[in-house]
């Protein structure tokens, strides 16, 4: 049911600190989004905001992201250190999210991009050590992939920040 990883996540405190760590190591450039928008956000099973910033970046053949939540109350979905999440790419969302929750995966947030997107994070930690993230391969989705992917072709350390 699950593609191959299209991304890897680390959970980090502050998203361009932790990107200019990345940048010393070569990789980058990286795309800031702050306070990204969603809607109808589920948290554990109940409405709950999910206001959180990432940096994006191509790491070899996937994405990395650098995910900092803001107000995680007293039961935050992102911590500050580790692997966070990997995200796969399913042709159906809902039935890769049944069937993962139907495997044990179960799912830990629920959320709309501001577009209508659904993604979901399902807990996959104590199999794999990481949430699972899941979202279909829209063409809008698919053009972020592939700017992400052609901005680190030929990089050569200009422009290392780049706010979305």
């Amino acid at each position: 049911m699950l593609q191959g990883p299209v991304q890897i996540a680390y959970a980090v405190s502050d998203t361009r600190a932790a990107a200019r760590r990345w940048l010393a190591e070569g990789v980058g450039p990286f795309f800031l989004l702050d306070h990204i928008e969603v809607r109808n956000s589920w948290v554990r099973g109940k409405p709950a905001p999910f206001d959180h910033s990432s940096a994006y970046a191509q790491w070899g053949p996937v994405m990395l992201e650098l995910i900092c939540q803001h107000d995680g109350g007293v039961n935050p979905l992102v911590g500050t250190s580790g692997v966070h999440h990997v995200a796969h790419f399913v042709d159906d969302f809902a039935a890769a999210a049944a069937r993962l929750t139907s495997s044990g995966v179960v799912e830990c947030l629920y959320a709309e991009t501001a577009t209508g997107m659904p993604f979901a994070m399902h807990d996959a930690r104590a199999e794999q050590g990481h949430l699972i993230e899941i979202y279909e391969r829209t063409s809008r989705l698919a053009a972020f992939y592939e700017m992400v992917h052609d901005a680190s072709s030929g990089w050569t350390g200009n422009d290392p920040l780049r706010e979305l």
